[in-house]
């Protein structure tokens, strides 16, 4: 089969908007075929993954082990068309092992220079893999990159290429050897999204195709630059006043100190999500408008991001959590109050 890179989906129809949102909700169909040849079901967790990378943020992918997570990050990338790296987070891993490290090289006349040898993390898709296993000290290794797309070694500052996107897949904190994240560290992910596990058919089709003699594979669909047009596509999305003051309706309303806090917000949450939990869902309402074919977002697709939006940029008191009160009940409240 023969590879087909999309164009550059601005390219085409410029400044008519609905032809270039029809064009790229075209090549992102696409994309998503691709993807299916290796992913079996899981259609919501490709599309948060999805809406996450198209509005030029980071994904931390939650599950148990075997779940796919990691090869749904490696199918990405090859759909995507992006040089992706993987680490495996390890208890043992330095930073170094993550940014790159200064080494002393000797040349052929004798001269001694510093040679900074890049790490993983000098790539476009950088595979996390099992991040909370690693110490805190690592973990937070990535803030700089994840944040400001540059990373600062021996008192310099080195560019990352673009686009730059970390998706890190995290097994249970209640599993032995695992780590929380630190909530600046969380705060960091556009998204958190739930991997669970396949119901029985889509179970089945998965025992059924990854045990044979064969394995699918798939074909890129975009590259660094198609991306990154689509990328711009999203920013530049029309957002209704309504969307906009759901959504700040919302985010405000899950603040146990803001007067719009319901009862439910007050007595069980701890703290409360920041500006960025706003500028997550503004950006993420956008992608996924597109990936479904449209080029404004609505009222939907701020419900439906809510909880991958909201959920690590919160925490309950201890209280709540002694009464059996989870975050997805305090936020599909606040859903409630704020969206209708």
């Amino acid at each position: 089969m023969d590879t087909v890179i999309a164009d550059n989906p601005a390219s085409t129809s410029a400044g008519d908007p609905v032809a270039e949102a029809e064009r790229a909700a075209e090549t992102l169909k696409r994309a998503k075929l691709e993807i299916a040849k290796r992913i079996v079901g899981q259609d919501e967790v490709v599309d948060l993954t999805l809406a996450a990378i198209l509005s030029g943020g980071h994904a931390l992918l939650v599950g148990v082990p075997g779940l796919a997570k990691t090869l749904l990050v490696d199918t990405l990338g090859t759909v995507l068309g992006l040089n992706n790296k993987r680490i495996q987070f390890t208890p043992d891993l330095m930073p170094a092992d993550i940014l790159g490290s200064e080494v002393l090289e000797t040349s052929a006349d004798g001269g001694r220079a510093f040679k900074f040898i890049d790490g993983p993390v000098f790539c476009q898709l950088l595979m996390a893999d099992e991040i909370n296993r690693a110490s805190p000290r690592t973990q937070s290794a990535l803030l700089q990159a994840m944040q400001e797309k540059q990373v600062t070694v021996a008192g310099q500052h080195r560019d990352l290429p673009a686009p730059f996107h970390v998706l890190a897949t995290q097994n249970p904190i209640e599993q032995e050897g695992a780590y929380p994240l630190p909530e600046a560290q969380l705060d960091r992910f556009l998204l958190e999204v739930i991997v669970d596990y396949p119901t029985l058919d889509e179970e089945r089709q998965i025992l059924v195709s990854t045990t044979g003699a064969s394995q699918s594979s798939a074909e890129p669909v975009l590259n660094a630059e198609s991306l990154l047009a689509l990328q711009a596509l999203v920013r530049s999305a029309p957002v209704g006043d309504k969307v906009t003051e759901a959504i700040l309706s919302l985010v405000r309303s899950c603040r146990p100190e803001d007067e719009s806090a319901s009862a439910l917000v007050k007595d069980s949450v701890a703290w409360g999500p920041g500006p960025r939990a706003a500028q997550a869902l503004m950006l993420a309402s956008r992608a996924r408008a597109l990936i479904n074919g449209r080029l404004a977002p609505s009222m939907e697709d701020v419900i439906a991001l809510a909880r991958p939006a909201l959920g690590h940029r919160m925490a309950l008191g201890f209280a709540a959590k002694a009464e059996g009160v989870t975050l997805e009940t305090v936020i599909d409240a606040a859903v409630k109050r704020a969206c209708g």
